[in-house]
């Protein structure tokens, strides 16, 4: 789900490159030209975002490479963001690492790394405008849960809307440990009349999309936004305010996250934010079928690199074209 659609959607594609694709077959639609582009005067501002708790792999450096070339056939900024609030697993030799494959990769981005972990005070101090409003509540249920909650959605993982057990505990009841989830009814209602929708620019999904009330709430509940005591903020929370921090006009991911954008359309309503446009590309796929990940070391950008590959070579594997 990722709201109702409300405008006609491009012909259909296919599912998504192989690794190995040569462009000739498998060269993504959106490689074809950026789409719309942002208002009148405003330019086109997009940005990678990785977690460095592994090493690039290629699904992740056709992320960066699409986002890169299309900011550039825009005449527009390219930003690199590390996505560092879980403190337990990013590590800052896998920063570098990321840094010196998109080096490699010909990709330069406009002004300096922003790192998400030095802004996790400022992320906090936002969230917590929204209990005046009674739209936040503690929750105490387990641990990996709740971190597992905080994380960015994979394809095959899947969301567990959570039941509501802790809903109704009063702010005054939190505790040490204790998350804060986002009453998703309640934030809702405080919506009403609001235009909560996006427009979406990818090749699956392509026209706008208005946000359904119901299927937030029976498909994607009461999400965690925070956890008090470890310094770490959700996904959702954290993007959305860098997103509007940077003047993020274009956000360009994987087509995994395409069902949760309206969780971070109703956060940017909430919290006063613009709505950038959408693209959630093609993931990058083994033979079977399978989106590559970060426990897919084979496929690490590092090894390619070792191996004597060029980027003009990894552009052939993921099917796009030399710049």
């Amino acid at each position: 789900m990722a709201g109702k659609l409300i405008a006609p959607p491009p012909k259909k594609t296919r599912s998504g490159p192989r690794a190995g694709a040569s462009p000739s077959t498998d060269t993504p639609a959106e490689t074809r030209g950026p789409g719309p582009g942002p208002g009148r005067g405003q330019m086109f501002v997009t940005r990678f975002a990785p977690s460095p708790t592994g090493p690039l792999h290629l699904g992740h450096a056709y992320s960066a490479l699409l986002a890169h070339d299309m900011a550039r056939a825009a005449g527009g900024r390219f930003l690199l963001r590390m996505e560092d609030t879980d403190l337990e697993r990013c590590r800052p030799e896998y920063d570098t690492l990321i840094q010196e494959d998109l080096h490699w990769l010909g990709l330069s981005w406009d002004g300096p790394v922003h790192r998400q972990s030095a802004h996790i005070a400022g992320y906090n101090a936002r969230l917590e405008t929204l209990e005046p409003l009674g739209l936040l509540y503690p929750c105490s249920c387990t641990r990996s849960d709740i971190r597992a909650a905080l994380a960015a959605p994979q394809e095959g993982v899947a969301h567990q809307v959570y039941p509501g057990t802790c809903r109704g505990r009063p702010m005054a009841s939190r505790l040490p440990g204790d998350a804060l989830r986002l009453d998703l009814a309640a934030a809702l209602i405080a919506l009403s009349g609001a235009d909560l929708a996006f427009l979406e620019t990818g090749p699956a999904h392509a026209g706008r999309h208005l946000v359904d009330p119901d299927e937030a709430k029976t498909q994607i509940g009461d999400v965690v936004l925070s956890r008090k005591g470890e310094d770490i903020v959700a996904y959702f929370l954290a993007s959305a305010f860098d997103d509007a921090d940077q003047g993020i006009t274009h956000v360009i991911r994987g087509e995994d996250l395409f069902d949760f954008t309206p969780v971070q359309v109703i956060l940017q309503h909430l919290f006063g934010l613009p709505t950038p446009i959408y693209h959630h590309h093609r993931l990058i796929r083994d033979d079977q079928g399978k989106r590559l990940a970060k426990r897919d070391d084979a496929r690490a950008i590092a090894k390619y690199r070792a191996e004597g590959a060029t980027p003009a070579d990894f552009r052939r594997m993921v099917g796009l074209p030399n710049p």
